[in-house]
């Protein structure tokens, strides 16, 4: 098979002869310069083409190149002068490449192209005459390429380096032939194929003869490496500040710097840290000393998965003195030592996994940055280089000090956040309900999810007993994160617990949790804290006796209520204004919710997500918990795999779901008390028979006692109507007395000689609680007995 010449056959001649001199290829494009075809040539001596009288320079045995102009025959017997290239092929023979000459007469050392070529320059320069071939060029443009002059005169600039480079800087030249106009070119050349590039801008200039006619180019080059460079480190710096950092993750930080740094600066990237103070405080300000223990943080290669490490992500190893790490980090500063020094050969002597990984890889140096931040050391970065042949240089010693030091920030700010976080989410979860109570009135389940990558927030949600058998339900949102807000939850929820401890009114309750917002917004003013204090909140207060449920938002999303035969809803709850604001009402709306009826009280981080609307999550809200009410934990665990994102929340998550039940007619016995004194005894008869009923005789005495003294206490001192209620489950009897009047009765210890005044105090050591409440008709006071262990 003829070999194949790096230019189109189709535009140039060619041919090859054997060591002999005989021809034994003839291309296409020779034969349409010549006129002979390839079986009238092939096998013929070179010679027999010659014209008469010429003994042009066809190649001979030993040469390696050869170049000038020839007369040849042509095969209707006209001589047709052409430019000969001739190189030597390694079996020995030789490659013809034939450019007409077109009446041209060939140029001497004389013409204005040559003496252009010897003049002095300061740059390297090189003269390509019209057909793009090199005809000369100085000793600087020689060092330039890196061979001699006669082995590349008379070849395109393709030929000589880069294909790719050469023919884009071919078509640069051709422009500048036809147009006349000189132009500019940025181009490289790698020498040897293995060190960094070197970068040229090629100035190329058009040349003509006296008569003003292009005869030829000149291209100057001039060497921007050291710029260039200068450009791309400033380039890796400003690429470094835009990826380092772009979470508030330890290890996604530390991989964003191995990222950065290969392959622009290594091949192999490990990033190491010292594992945090045990008691959650700072790093010492001094270097550790050796040996020292590191954990991989992150690490990249240039290859597919990372073949040269030996630890994973998560693991730690000890380094010793003689290992770049604890070198490194116990000197404070960047080192760099290539793989043949004595201490390096020594530790990797020693660790038998990695010095195996060094050899087989062709690892030739290595360059240890510690990572140090705010005057403490967090851990150390290992660059190692085994693809590129080129050292580390002093440049690169600056560039890799300067992008740690950005990483290192970022790391020491990513540190400091999840060291905050965790904080926060301690103080968050120690905050929140541990349990939920268990109550006659509703059946729930709870779930609360801090956000995946911002700060812990506010989020908290609350289950209150309360008296009468009710059950208040209590979901709030502090606004802003962190310990601040965790802190600011915990005493919203404290004084929710202490108001409905009280019994007032959902809206009644929002009032007075607004002012005291208020006043702990006030109290961050004078503190010259940032921010002001704000919350959302929704309260609701469900009765299992009357089955009926009251509620009330301050700027909340409303509650979802499913009943036992109906579709999902958004209960319709006057918004009402934000907790904080203050001077503003509240409003809140009471429903009859049937037995069976689950309530969903959630917080906004919920609903909200960069991919849909808050009306799309609703319907996805509506579905899941529609789809599996039937079990409230699964309810809440499908509800939470249908709304939040498969990388967790992005904003903190409350949410509780409660289902309602009735306690029977049967459990509960009211009276209606005439306001006379004598009617207290018949009364006590009447509840005495009502417990033998419920068969709870043991508690018999105890209640007669307290019925006694709450009913002769509302005789005397109440106003009619006055009204008894006994509501009992397995674990409570509870005793309530209503009257019209709205005087609170007071605990107080009465005196040694005091006729009166212990009927109270009675009543608080014989019931496991009492108190009182206000409703719209007077007051109710009430007392529970626990029937635990009772027989």
């Amino acid at each position: 098979m003829s070999p194949v010449h790096p230019l189109d056959e189709a535009a140039t001649a060619q041919a090859v002869i054997d060591g002999n001199g005989t021809l034994i290829h003839w291309s296409e494009g020779a034969r349409r310069l010549l006129g002979y075809s390839p079986e009238e040539v092939e096998g013929r001596p070179a010679a027999d083409l010659l014209a008469p009288g010429s003994t042009g320079p066809l190649p001979e045995p030993g040469d390696d190149r050869r170049y000038g102009v020839l007369a040849l025959r042509h095969h209707d017997g006209r001589v047709l002068p052409v430019w000969l290239l001739a190189h030597r092929l390694e079996r020995g023979g030789g490659w013809l490449v034939l450019t007409p000459l077109e009446g041209q007469e060939p140029r001497t050392l004389e013409d204005p192209l040559v003496r252009a070529v010897l003049a002095q320059a300061p740059c390297a320069i090189a003269v390509y005459d019209e057909r793009l071939r090199l005809y000369g060029l100085n000793d600087a443009m020689c060092e330039v390429v890196g061979l001699p002059e006669d082995r590349i005169r008379g070849l395109r600039v393709s030929e000589i380096g880069s294909r790719r480079a050469g023919e884009q800087l071919e078509r640069e030249m051709a422009e500048v032939l036809a147009s006349g106009r000189p132009r500019a070119v940025a181009t490289y050349a790698r020498a040897d194929g293995e060190d960094r590039p070197q970068h040229w801008l090629a100035r190329i200039a058009p040349l003509t003869d006296t008569h003003g006619r292009v005869i030829g180019v000149s291209v100057a080059a001039h060497d921007f490496t050291e710029q260039y460079q200068a450009r791309e480190r400033l380039q890796l710096v400003n690429e470094a500040s835009m990826r380092i950092g772009t979470t508030l993750d330890v290890t996604r930080t530390a991989q964003e710097l191995a990222d950065v740094c290969v392959p622009a600066l290594a091949d192999f990237v490990s990033v190491d840290l010292l594992d945090p103070p045990e008691n959650g405080g700072e790093y010492d300000v001094e270097p550790p000393a050796a040996p020292v223990t590191l954990r991989r943080a992150a690490h990249r290669s240039v290859n597919e998965g990372s073949p040269e490490a030996v630890l994973e992500p998560g693991d730690a190893d000890v380094y010793p003195v003689s290992s770049p790490q604890a070198d490194s980090l116990i000197a404070g500063r960047p080192l760099v030592a290539p793989n043949t020094s004595g201490t390096l050969e020594e530790w990797l002597s020693s660790d038998g996994p990695r010095g195996r990984h060094v050899r087989e890889h062709g690892v030739h140096a290595t360059m240890s940055v510690p990572v140090r931040a705010r005057g403490r050391t967090l851990g150390v970065v290992v660059l190692s280089r085994f693809r590129r042949r080129d050292p580390f240089t002093a440049d690169d010693v600056l560039l890799a000090e300067e992008v740690t030091a950005r990483a290192a920030v970022c790391i020491d700010n990513a540190r400091r956040f999840s060291r905050e976080r965790q904080t926060a989410l301690a103080l968050q979860r120690s905050l929140l309900p541990q349990s939920l109570p268990r109550t006659a009135a509703l059946e729930m389940a709870s779930r609360y999810l801090p956000a995946a990558r911002a700060g812990v927030g506010g989020d908290w949600f609350d289950v209150i007993p309360l008296s009468g058998m009710r059950v208040a339900m209590v979901v709030g949102d502090v606004i802003g994160n962190g310990i601040q807000a965790s802190a600011t939850m915990g005493r919203l929820r404290t004084a929710v617990r202490t108001l409905a401890d009280i019994d007032l009114a959902p809206d009644e309750l929002l009032t007075h949790l607004d002012d005291l917002v208020v006043r702990l917004s006030a109290e961050a003013g004078a503190e010259e804290t940032t921010g002001e204090v704000g919350a959302t909140c929704v309260y609701a207060v469900y009765d299992p006796v009357s089955r009926r449920c009251t509620l009330a938002s301050a700027g909340h999303p409303p509650p979802l209520v499913l009943p036992p035969d109906g579709p999902p809803r958004q209960i319709d709850v006057p918004p009402g204004p934000a907790l904080g604001l203050g001077g503003l009402p509240f409003e809140s709306v009471e429903l009859e919710l049937p037995e069976g009826t689950v309530l969903a009280l959630y917080t906004d981080g919920l609903l909200e997500s960069r991919d849909r609307d808050v009306d799309a999550g609703l319907r996805l809200f509506c579905r899941a918990l529609e789809e599996s009410s039937r079990h409230l934990e699964g309810a809440a665990h499908a509800i939470l795999r249908a709304l939040l994102p498969a990388g967790g929340a992005p904003d903190d998550v409350a949410l509780l779901l409660a289902r309602t039940q009735g306690l029977a007619a049967s459990d509960v016995a009211t009276w209606d008390i005439p306001a006379d004194p004598a009617l207290v005894a018949p009364i006590r008869k009447q509840v005495a028979d009502q417990l033998e009923i419920w068969g709870l005789t043991v508690a018999t005495f105890t209640a007669e006692l307290v019925v006694s003294e709450l009913v002769t206490n509302a005789i005397r001192y109440g106003e009619p109507p006055i009204r008894l209620r006994l509501i009992h489950d397995a674990e409570t009897l509870i005793c309530e007395v209503s009257d019209s009047s709205h005087t609170a009765p007071h605990l107080r210890r009465a005196k040694t000689f005091d006729e009166g005044g212990r009927g109270l105090l009675l009543v608080a050591q014989l019931t496991q609680r009492w108190g009182s409440r206000h409703t719209p008709e007077g007051k109710t006071i009430w007392a529970e007995l626990s029937l635990l262990g009772e027989e």
